[in-house]
């Protein structure tokens, strides 16, 4: 069974900086777009990127973009979510997927996820 595992989490002061990582094992990571979501509390969980599988063609949630950049190196089944100027608002559980596109030089922030993490807490302090 595939596994997604997120790491980099911690507590930041606004306006500071945070780099995600997720590493993935038990699957063709090449087939698979790699998206972000987090989820705040008391709040639903949201799409904030995606990076494809190839072409590394990304896509952002209007609230980070300009902030917020993701990328991946499939010769290590890794994929980061590098987080800058980060706000109070940014504060969540920030979850790792997977999407299998077959390669697909394009992503959404809506694919159909085939695989999560368990997730790491980002914490942003004013």
């Amino acid at each position: 069974e595939a596994q997604l595992e997120e790491s980099g989490g911690g507590l930041v002061q606004a306006g500071g900086s945070l780099r995600l990582s997720c590493k993935a094992s038990e699957l063709t990571f090449g087939d698979y777009a790699i998206l972000w979501f987090r989820q705040a509390p008391g709040k639903e969980r949201e799409a904030v990127s995606c990076i494809s599988s190839v072409a590394g063609n990304t896509m952002f949630v209007d609230s980070v973009k300009g902030r917020f950049t993701t990328s991946r190196d499939n010769a290590k089944n890794m994929a980061y979510l590098q987080m800058n100027s980060v706000r109070p608002e940014d504060t969540a559980v920030y979850y790792c997927a997977a999407a299998w596109t077959l390669g697909a030089g394009w992503c959404t922030l809506r694919h159909e996820i085939d695989w999560w993490g368990k997730g790491t807490l980002v914490t942003v302090s004013s």
